[in-house]
């Protein structure tokens, strides 16, 4: 990828432009002292769109004091657009030269047309990558003396700063504190402050500061980020009682979380097997808040219903999924038919596999294993080698522990005949049998006298 088209520092991709191609290749090739006479003698001339371009470039940003001279050259040529400036002074802050910052602040509020809060936005945000948070504080109460106001969009951008800087959730608290009296919060300034807890999983401020929040700003349908932030602060501490209390004051405002606090509710009570919660959480996400699960929420709730034996509640997931634009693959199929085979429900096991087979949907290898041996413990040996017939007819692998399990179970029911044939198949299958298992058909064929069918079975083990 060529320097003009490269990515810029935040992510955004720009379009290839030979003019800031030759331009990029001097700031980056030649000597920081020899920038502006290279720029000067290349024979081309910068445009405002142009040095915009070639400022929000990795070289700029790798080479500071190249692109500062670069940013004076076009200078002498061209009117600076504010996001220009904004530019280079992100790019000398990121390089903690933080004068030289504040001199291009200074001569931009004079000369280019006067700083805006994405001025101060950067500054807070290189100040507070170093985790220099007096300073971003300082460069707060300075705002007024370049005549702009420090109200909630000015604090919410250096709380935004503070916050994404490591550690940074007590010290935007200690910001909030401080200028609480002066400039009045909004919704969003403590959407920011939940969202630090919530990283920081600091539960019990997080409740403080919701209470701050209803005091201040009131319940606001609105305000969806805040109460995502902080129910799912509640949920991840282990406090799904506590979670379900404000979700039922939250209800009674006409308020609800979002699909990010409610998958994240299920993730939580899934992975601590709490069905009860899960079941509490997802009848308000789904029959009062109105947020659609996704696929991967579905799934996760089908294992949860099968893990603590409610399949008929699996069932109805699975049937609901595509009311809501999802389908049952797979992953729910097997969830459900193990939630059978786990909790001994043989026949509802034997429909749900008919069931799958009409689906074209496979059981998996361990799922198979399982489901022979249960059918042979409720004395249901056809139901066992149908699912045997599955393995072979799909190759579903690895198809070793179905194997024994057919083996040993048609011994158990001395189905000797039927044990040869499938002998042959798994022979042919090459799927190895463990010397236990070839060792308990040997016994058990000399028992019954089946010697010679025996036989057969030893030949071909042994040719194998």
């Amino acid at each position: 990828m060529s320097a003009a088209a490269e990515k810029s520092p935040d992510g955004e991709e720009a379009e290839a432009n030979p003019r800031a191609e030759a331009f990029l290749d001097i700031i980056g090739r030649v000597p920081m002292g020899e920038v502006e006479a290279a720029l000067s003698a290349c024979g081309i001339g910068p445009t405002a769109e142009v040095a915009e371009q070639v400022l929000k470039s990795r070289v700029c940003y790798s080479r500071p004091k190249s692109a500062v001279r670069f940013f004076r050259w076009a200078a002498q040529s061209v009117e600076h657009t504010t996001y220009a400036w904004n530019l280079v002074i992100d790019i000398l802050g990121k390089a903690a030269m933080f004068e030289p910052m504040w001199d291009a602040v200074r001569s931009m509020n004079q000369d280019g047309g006067g700083v805006t809060v994405a001025t101060f936005a950067s500054v807070f945000a290189s100040y507070c990558a170093r985790g220099s948070f007096k300073e971003a504080v300082a460069a707060f109460d300075v705002m007024g003396g370049y005549g702009l106001k420090s109200d909630a969009v000015a604090l919410n951008s250096l709380l935004s700063a503070v916050c994404r800087a490591e550690g940074g959730a007590q010290a935007a608290l200690d910001v909030f504190e401080r200028t609480k009296a002066t400039v009045p919060p909004d919704a969003d300034t403590f959407a920011i402050l939940l969202e630090a807890l919530e990283n920081e999983g600091n539960a019990e401020r997080a409740k403080s500061v919701v209470g701050e929040m209803a005091i201040r700003v009131g319940w606001d349908p609105a305000n969806v980020a805040a109460y995502d932030s902080f129910l799912s602060t509640l949920v991840r501490s282990g406090q799904c009682d506590e979670a379900l209390k404000f979700l039922q004051v939250m209800r009674s405002k006409g308020c609800f979380p979002g699909i990010k606090f409610f998958a994240n509710a299920v993730d939580t009570v899934v992975r601590k097997g709490d069905y009860a919660n899960g079941i509490d959480f997802w009848h308000i996400m789904v029959s009062e808040a109105g947020v659609v699960p996704n696929f991967s929420m579905y799934n996760a709730m089908i294992a949860l219903c099968c893990n603590v034996g409610s399949l008929d509640h699996a069932l109805g997931f699975r049937d609901e999924m595509p009311l809501n634009g999802v389908f049952a693959d797979s992953v729910t199929y097997n969830a459900i038919l193990e939630g059978f085979i786990k909790h001994h429900k043989a026949r509802e096991a034997e429909s749900f596999l008919k069931e799958m087979s009409k689906n074209e949907q496979l059981p998996t290898a361990s799922n198979c294993a399982a489901a022979i041996r249960l059918f042979f413990m409720e004395f249901n040996p056809s139901a066992a080698i149908s699912v045997w017939c599955c393995v072979v007819e799909h190759s579903i692998t690895p198809a070793k522990d179905s194997a024994r399990e057919l083996i040993e179970g048609l011994l158990d029911f001395g189905r000797f005949t039927e044990v040869k044939k499938r002998a042959d198949e798994i022979i042919d299958m090459r799927v190895e049998l463990s010397q236990y298992t070839i060792e308990k058909m040997k016994r058990a064929f000399v028992k019954a006298d089946k010697q010679q069918l025996y036989d057969h079975i030893a030949r071909r083990l042994k040719r194998r």
